[in-house]
């Protein structure tokens, strides 16, 4: 595959390829002679980019005789988050998989994970101050830098001269959107320095909608919207079931797809492959455990879907 990522990692690290980490015949022997056990602690379950990551990974992990013991969903909250990293921590574990859900409010729980001698994997963010190689093995996501640019320019195919654009993101303090936005305002900044932005965030995904509706209610002449991924996307298209206003969100879960491909208000997707994410996600962990080298930041690059290309896409 050739590698389109336009982002760095949370280090300023360059990305490697997801084929930059490869399982031999002999390792899979390997790794099943050693009964390696895995608990994983998710953001959330109750996404489809979420289901089609586990997805890759149990099936990647079942290959090679790994056992996944637990997958804990944190719901988005630092505490439960906190919790589930102690509990997983204290069972016979070769390593534990986490997606971080914040960064400092989370730290200090991913760096007990090294110290109480259990390996540590991260998908998508870094919490502040973890260091790879020391504090984690390395990280495996999305080129999310990559996907707000996407996200910008099918967008902005949508966007008369001189309008006003909203941002709806995310407040906490989290790598993968934070990166999102960032290159949404950058792009919109480069190419269509024409067009005002106004930003907001919503706490949590179920708030979204109502948050949304606010934004309109302040800017009634905004003429497009970009929410940082599917389901708060989903969220707002409820709310706002009465208006038509042109949206791009990241994420192909079947909300998004089935808005995009039947004319609705979603008139672009940054698509990302979480099944793939979670099988390379697996074998680096694998990797790792069999004592090889592995890449600080595994990055897999995104896909931008249009209403042409979503039937094929999904």
């Amino acid at each position: 595959m050739k590698m389109t990522v336009s982002g760095l990692g949370p280090h300023g690290e360059s990305p490697s390829p997801p084929e930059r980490v490869v399982l031999l015949p002999e390792d899979i022997r390997r790794a099943k002679d050693r009964d390696f056990r895995v608990g994983i602690a998710m953001h959330t379950l109750d996404s489809d980019w979420s289901r089609l990551l586990l997805n890759g990974m149990i099936g990647t992990f079942g290959e090679s005789g790994v056992v996944v013991t637990e997958v804990i969903d944190c719901k988005f909250s630092p505490d439960r988050q906190i919790e589930a990293l102690e509990r997983l921590s204290a069972q016979d574990l070769s390593v534990l998989i986490s997606l971080p859900v914040a960064n400092a409010s989370v730290a200090q729980a991913h760096k007990d994970i090294s110290n109480k001698g259990v390996g540590l994997m991260l998908l998508e963010n870094a919490p502040t101050a973890l260091i790879p190689g020391k504090d984690y093995g390395g990280l495996v996501s999305a080129d999310n830098f990559g996907l707000g640019q996407m996200a910008a320019k099918a967008l902005s195919d949508f966007i008369a001269p001189k309008t006003k654009v909203g941002v709806l993101g995310f407040q906490a303090d989290f790598f993968a959107t934070n990166q999102r936005e960032l290159a949404f305002a950058r792009w919109m900044e480069r190419n269509r320095p024409d067009i005002e932005l106004v930003s907001t965030r919503f706490d949590t995904v179920e708030e979204a909608g109502a948050v949304g509706r606010r934004m309109l209610q302040e800017h009634p002449d905004m003429a497009g919207l970009f929410v940082v991924w599917d389901t708060p996307a989903e969220s707002v298209l409820s709310e706002l079931s009465e208006l038509k206003i042109p949206m791009t969100t990241v994420d192909l879960g079947k909300f998004s797809a089935t808005s995009l491909a039947s004319g609705g208000s979603i008139v672009g997707i940054a698509g990302q492959h979480p099944f793939k994410q979670g099988v390379a996600a697996a074998r680096t962990t694998i990797s790792q455990l069999l004592g090889y080298k592995i890449p600080e930041w595994i990055a897999i690059p995104g896909v931008p879907i249009s209403r042409a290309t979503v039937l094929e896409q999904y």
